[in-house]
């Protein structure tokens, strides 16, 4: 088997690649790329899930970052067991050929209870007492301290939040994709792996913020190219061949959709208050969705609503389509864990999960960077509140708070949707803004466009031959 390194760099697209990445455009011109269908949706657990299982979100069932339990009657976000991914993943049929196969899983979703061989992930810790400390969890457990005795501890804030891909205090703005990289020199050089998974997010903060076409984001371009760079002849050095592709391209918004505002007004959603502040109870609602960038997972408590919904949404300004089962069908999303309908955003608009109808009532985790509680994802995490004053000190005085002990809230995120000029999900209209895979082994790429699911098949000729 021929060693493999791939690494993932998020929101990379033929239409980035120039000027600002010389070592990327270098490393093209040696080699072949093409651009990948994106995965439907468009987003980072469905598009990884479909790569690593040559599956559609139909068969691994991943329908999102997040979806609604109907079971417990949640919305959960950004779990990481990798039991959820059904399907055969590709270092499972790699060992089965070679017994001698090993695989790194760097920083890609789902990295918990992985059947890979070595594993890093984010994983903060929360003791009993409400506080919370940034960490990393590890396979196996040998790495944690191992690698940050080496490394020093992995930059939490520079990989979700107003500090990702911004210069701060704790370092450069692209930190958290450097630690990355180091993490995967550690590990290759520690136990060589077979395949190396590797996941660096710098392109993802500032796309979403200001959008592609912001001309600030060249300086996002010419970071991540001399990350990449430097892997890429790290690996060299160690003949390991490398494949570069990313998840999905991000294009130009400027409309959010408020859609659970607009069920509330229709009377359908139940809205609980605790403390003085609104929670949306989503098993006691009729419907609800469960927004996720572009596309937004539509739940029905009550089925006999289903055409009214549906004459709603196909008649909101900034939505495309809406599909039922025999369209979610055609697009094979059509599982068990997708919303009874889905919404498809226009590309210049894109879903919150917002349902107060008074900033004022919002609940209290709204306003902090809070991954798990929220029924959604909120890009607007990536933001300091404008209105705040001396929003920085405020933050260090919270910091303060915490290390004396005291419980405090950093509520320092703002609730305006409108400041997000960037988002993804739906497929883009122009082919330039898909997700690309590039290789030095041209041979290996067979068509001028292939599907998502074809990426398993390409890293695995790669491995083998």
């Amino acid at each position: 088997m021929k060693r493999t390194a791939v690494i993932n760099v998020v929101g990379l697209t033929s239409s980035l690649i120039g000027e600002h990445t010389p070592r990327i455009q270098e490393f093209l011109k040696l080699g072949a790329a093409v651009p990948i269908m994106p995965a439907f949706p468009a987003v980072t657990c469905t598009a990884q899930s479909t790569y690593l299982t040559g599956l559609p979100p139909s068969q691994h069932g991943i329908v999102g970052n997040g979806w609604y339990n109907r079971e417990q009657a949640e919305v959960q976000f950004w779990k990481q067991s990798n039991h959820l991914v059904h399907g055969r993943k590709i270092w499972e049929e790699l060992r089965e050929l070679n017994p001698g196969f090993t695989c790194a899983k760097l920083f890609w979703w789902y990295n918990m209870y992985s059947s890979a061989d070595y594993s890093i992930t984010p994983r903060p810790m929360y003791p009993a007492d409400g506080r919370k400390f940034f960490d990393i969890y590890t396979w196996p457990y040998s790495i944690l301290n191992e690698i940050k005795k080496d490394l020093g501890e992995f930059p939490f804030p520079g990989f979700w939040g107003p500090a990702a891909g911004v210069n701060s205090p704790q370092g450069a703005p692209d930190a958290a994709s450097r630690w990355i990289a180091e993490s995967t020199k550690w590990i290759e050089n520690k136990y060589a792996p077979t395949l190396s998974l590797v996941y660096l997010p710098h392109l993802d903060y500032n796309l979403q913020r200001l959008g592609p076409k912001d001309l600030k984001t060249k300086r996002d371009l010419q970071e991540i190219d001399a990350i990449v760079g430097d892997l890429i002849e790290f690996f060299k050095k160690r003949s390991v061949q490398v494949i570069l592709l990313s998840e999905y391209g991000i294009t130009n918004v400027n409309a959010p959709i408020h859609l659970n505002r607009l069920f509330r007004k229709n009377g359908w959603l139940t809205i609980k208050e605790e403390l003085g502040l609104e929670l949306l109870d989503c098993g006691a609602s009729k419907v609800f969705a469960v927004a996720d960038h572009q596309i937004a997972h539509i739940y029905l408590n009550d089925r006999s609503l289903e055409n009214k919904v549906r004459g709603l949404l196909e008649n909101t300004s900034g939505i495309e389509q809406v599909l039922g089962h025999t369209e979610q069908a055609k697009v094979r999303i059509d599982h068990s864990r997708a919303g009874d309908l889905i919404a498809v955003a226009m590309e210049n608009a894109w879903f919150t999960y917002y349902y107060w109808l008074d900033d004022h009532l919002a609940p209290d985790f709204a306003r902090c960077v809070d991954i798990h509680r929220k029924p959604g994802y909120d890009p607007v995490e990536l933001f300091l509140n404008p209105t705040i004053p001396a929003a920085k000190l405020k933050i260090l005085w919270r910091l303060l708070q915490k290390k004396l002990g005291f419980r405090m809230l950093m509520d320092v995120i703002p609730l305006d949707a409108t400041l997000v000029k960037g988002s993804h999900g739906r497929r883009p209209a122009s082919a330039a803004d898909y997700p690309v895979i590039i290789t030095g082994r041209a041979e290996l790429l067979h068509a001028p466009q292939i599907n998502p699911t074809d990426v398993y098949h390409i890293i695995k000729r790669h491995v083998e031959r």
